[in-house]
């Protein structure tokens, strides 16, 4: 409140300094002119300026495009991006810059075109002279001069250019009724005073038979007559120009000193665009064409001209000396109002700031007493707080250690399956009859043990009840013995494992039973992520008093955002080739720093990775108990199964499965996991024929490619997920007729609505039974081929009930292309996958799996029932209802309608009640 009146104070202490604003400084002109550097160009500037003297607040914003259109469309662009209220333009050809004054005109920024127009008539105004009525008043000058007598040699402008093509076309239809002025030569000297010269001294003989000389501009009259000195001849030929520009060098001087006998004004227009500029920015009436009027000017009135043009340079000059000293008494004016202001504020401030001190000192005893109260209560709440962490802690502490208890005790349970198993892999006759489905429960007991003992030995790490038992041993030989129990695995793939070191014994102090688990994780995630013939390598190296170790490989690489957090625990890169816990390399950090050392990553993709460890090299761990012991071999080899167990790969599809006849229908199987992937694919293999992919690219590709009968999808995949292929391929026609089941890990009911809102068919979780699973298969199906009936059989009648929106839509395209196409006997199925869009492949399977049919059976009964029709209800012979349906001939046609309907056409017909 108190900020609020302040303000208004200031806002009004600020307002009579606005009180003498003039209406003209709202107003930015810009002017755009095509050449300034000419005499009449710096006048029409000129008359400009003296204009706008007379509204001193006004922006005024000047170009000089120096004839080039191009810079000058830069310099308009650059005007409009500024903010410009008004465009004055005087275009250096008509056409390049049309473009421009029409997007200043489409953007409500009126336009005034001077002197030259452009090639639209999308402007706001044209100021301009009528050259070809200067031309002609030059004519009926020259007739007046020579008497209606005599030889007249024409100097024109540059070719091709308006001004020059009316100026002529006026001087010629002027002079055209006097018969004895005869035009004896015409030459072009561009505008310019040398190039006039050098075309007149050319044309020596004519000149010397000439009377008169016309010039379009001025320039070229001067030009003109200094040749006509040269030549001796210039006290008998008269020479007219024309601009009768003012100022030094101008016409009206040329023509005051004799060197012109006349000259025919062209007037500039700088004054009446600036008139014009402000009748429409004050919205007042005015003029869209101002045509300049023009005079001669000859030894008669040229000092009147003369007297008028320094009458006006005075009294502009007497405006510009007011105008300062305007500006001097406004800013005297402004200085006071300021020095008035600050006066006044300052007194207003310090009432302000006494009345808020006093307000202050009350408010101030009023939040003592609130702040007192609120200290209480928040010491109440504290107290209250210790109270309930303390609870909470003592809860959370029961939490952790059910969780720890209960993972100890899925040791049992598993160690019950995995001897057992193994009992029975040992066993001939069992593994030859289950052997695949026994390795593959042997596999994955081994993985669930290693996440059991990853989640235990991070427990204990990370509430510190992990105990470090360090002992003197070779970390060379220690890490050798980890790495030769995965040579194996390596071999099958190809990857060399191998260790470099200039030295072969380095002693270090290590807890043997922890960091062999940094090993084994680092050893085995390379594998994971090395292709085949890679390379992995242990690198030692020794300091002063750190050991060195670095585990690098040449496999896929991480992204840079991707190495940033490996360490993070459960993080797990989107790599797309393997998945883990994503805690091995959470719980390799902490291990490493129980030995007071580091682990860090370097990795660039598709290049490869480095983990680096540092290690001391002396006994750091004062404070701990020292266990003398060695390596053991065994007790290395049997933890190695656990990390190992992802390596071993299970019987693959035997040959003579791809060489079974086929099923009748087909399944697509897209799922990450190797394992599940395999499994799936061999028992469903026995009933329906199947097509895997194990990545959501992939998988969709093969989609579109096979357009399989049924699709199982996993939800997380690498690429694309299963949720983002169920809608896309729902929502394309060539495969929005596939049902879809989703197979997850996700089990929330929340994930299971949003997958159905995906438009799969089906959503099962994951653990799933397999026989829920086939009999969803079956029943979609069927369900799929008791559609496919009823479309089939309805068809002909031109309703298709169709479960989704875009088959429908493809089953109306398809029928209706059909229909239109009875008639054309080279109708055939390239033409419907044309109009259509799709592949052969992708048609017979659309066709096959919604109507039960193929299309050319489908275009023949069509043919067939519509001759049926045509033999009923229409008048038509045999003969004509052949070609009508698209048959070749009548003969084919009968044989054909025979093998249908067991009678020929002609039978048929005879059949048909009169």
């Amino acid at each position: 409140m108190r900020i609020a009146v302040l303000l208004s104070v200031l806002s009004f202490l600020a307002l009579p300094g606005c009180k003498n604003t003039d209406k003209a400084s709202q107003y930015t002109i810009g002017f755009s002119q095509c050449i300034g550097s000419d005499l009449w160009r710096r006048n029409m500037l000129d008359e400009m300026k003296m204009e706008l003297s007379l509204h001193p607040g006004a922006n005024f914003v000047y170009a000089d495009a120096d004839g080039s259109s191009k810079k000058q469309v830069e310099q308009v662009t650059a005007m409009l991006n500024e903010g410009i209220d008004l465009l004055v333009i005087s275009p250096n050809e008509a056409q390049p810059l049309t473009g421009i004054v029409e997007q200043a005109y489409n953007k409500g920024i009126p336009v005034i075109v001077i002197d030259r127009k452009t090639a639209s008539a999308q402007y706001t105004a044209y100021v301009g002279a009528d050259n070809y009525q200067v031309g002609k008043l030059a004519g009926e000058y020259m007739h007046t001069i020579l008497k209606g007598k005599g030889n007249v040699i024409e100097v024109m402008g540059l070719p091709g250019s308006s001004p020059a093509i009316e100026r002529q076309r006026g001087f010629y239809d002027a002079i055209k009724h006097y018969k004895d002025i005869h035009i004896t030569k015409q030459v072009y000297g561009d505008w310019l005073k040398e190039n006039a010269e050098r075309q007149l001294m050319q044309i020596q003989p004519e000149l010397k038979d000439a009377d008169a000389l016309f010039a379009h501009n001025d320039v070229m009259a001067l030009g003109s007559r200094e040749v006509l000195n040269k030549l001796k001849l210039s006290k008998n030929i008269k020479v007219l120009g024309i601009d009768a520009l003012p100022g030094t060098g101008g016409g009206l001087q040329m023509v005051s000193a004799g060197t012109l006998n006349a000259s025919v004004v062209y007037p500039t227009g700088g004054k009446e665009a600036i008139m014009t500029a402000f009748r429409i920015l004050n919205k007042e009436s005015f003029s869209r064409e101002t045509i300049l009027q023009s005079l001669v000017i000859d030894s008669t009135n040229v000092e009147l001209m003369k007297l008028q043009w320094g009458k006006i340079s005075s009294q502009q000059k007497d405006i510009e000396r007011q105008q300062a000293l305007l500006a001097e008494q406004r800013e005297i004016y402004n200085n006071q109002q300021l020095v008035l202001n600050i006066i006044v504020i300052t007194l207003v401030l310090a009432i302000v700031f006494g009345g808020l001190a006093f307000y202050s000192l009350t408010e101030n005893r009023k939040t003592n007493k609130s702040l007192e109260a609120k200290n209480n209560e928040i010491l109440l709440q504290r107290n209250q707080l210790i109270d309930m962490s303390a609870r909470a802690e003592a809860a959370t502490e029961a939490k952790l250690n059910f969780f720890t208890n209960i993972s100890h005790e899925f040791r049992t349970p598993l160690t019950l399956i995995l001897s057992p198993v193994e009992d029975l892999m040992r066993n001939e006759k069992l593994n030859t009859a289950a052997g695949k489905n026994l390795a593959l429960i042997h596999k994955n007991v081994f993985r669930l043990l290693r996440l059991v003992n990853q989640l235990i030995d991070y427990r204990k790490i990370e509430y510190d009840k992990q105990q470090i038992s360090v002992s003197r041993n070779n970390l060379v030989e220690f890490a050798r013995d980890i790495l030769d129990s995965f040579q194996h695995n390596a071999k099958k793939r190809n990857i060399s494992l191998s260790i470099a070191t200039n030295e072969p014994v380095i002693m270090a102090w290590y807890d043997v039973n922890l960091l062999d688990k940094v090993f084994f994780n680092l050893i085995s995630n390379a594998l994971k992520f090395s292709n085949e013939n890679g390379r992995i390598q242990l690198i030692f190296s020794r300091s002063e008093d750190m050991i060195h170790i670095a585990v690098q490989d040449n496999g896929i690489g991480m992204e840079a955002n991707e190495a940033e957090h490996v360490f993070e625990q459960f993080y797990q890169a989107d790599n797309g080739l393997a998945k883990g816990s994503g805690l091995g390399l959470a719980l390799a950090k902490e291990i490493i720093a129980l030995h007071l050392g580091t682990i860090s990553v370097t990795s660039k993709k598709w290049q490869g990775t480095t983990f680096s460890i540092t290690l001391p090299a002396d006994n750091k761990h004062a404070d701990t108990s020292v266990q003398k012991s060695g390596t053991n071999t065994s007790t290395v080899e049997e933890r190695a199964k656990v990390y190992t167990a992802d390596f071993e790969e299970l019987p693959a599809l035997s040959a003579s499965d791809a060489l079974n006849s086929p099923r009748e229908h087909s399944i697509l199987i897209i799922e990450d996991n190797t394992d599940l992937l395999n499994y799936l694919a061999e028992k469903l293999g026995n009933d329906y024929e199947i097509f895997i992919a194990d990545n959501g690219t992939q998988g969709l590709n093969d989609a579109f490619q096979n357009v399989p009968d049924l699709i199982i999808s996993d939800v997380v995949l690498p690429g694309i997920s299963g949720k983002a292929i169920a809608e896309t391929l729902k929502t394309d026609m060539r495969t929005s007729h596939i049902p879809i089941i989703l197979l997850t890990a996700q089990v929330s009911v929340e994930q299971q609505i949003d997958g159905i809102k995906s438009m799969a068919d089906a959503y099962m979780t994951k653990p799933f039974n397999y026989d829920h699973l086939l009999a969803t298969v079956k029943n979609l199906i069927r369900n799929r081929v008791i559609l496919k009936e009823h479309f089939t059989s309805d068809v002909s009648h031109g309703t298709m009930p169709v479960s989704k929106t875009l088959d429908k839509k493809f089953l109306n395209d398809f029928s209706g292309i059909v229909e239109q196409n009875l008639g054309n006997e080279n109708f055939n199925v390239d033409d419907i996958c044309k109009t259509l869009g799709i592949s052969r492949v992708q048609l017979y399977r659309k066709v096959k799996a919604l109507l039960g049919c193929s299309i050319t059976d489908y275009i023949l009964n069509r043919r067939l029932k519509k001759a049926k029709y045509l033999l009923i209800n229409e008048g038509h012979s045999i003969s004509e209802i052949t070609y009508m349906v698209g048959f070749s001939s009548p003969n084919y046609f009968s044989t054909v309608f025979k093998a249908k309907y067991s009678c020929t056409p002609s039978e048929f017909k005879k059949q048909q009640p009169s």
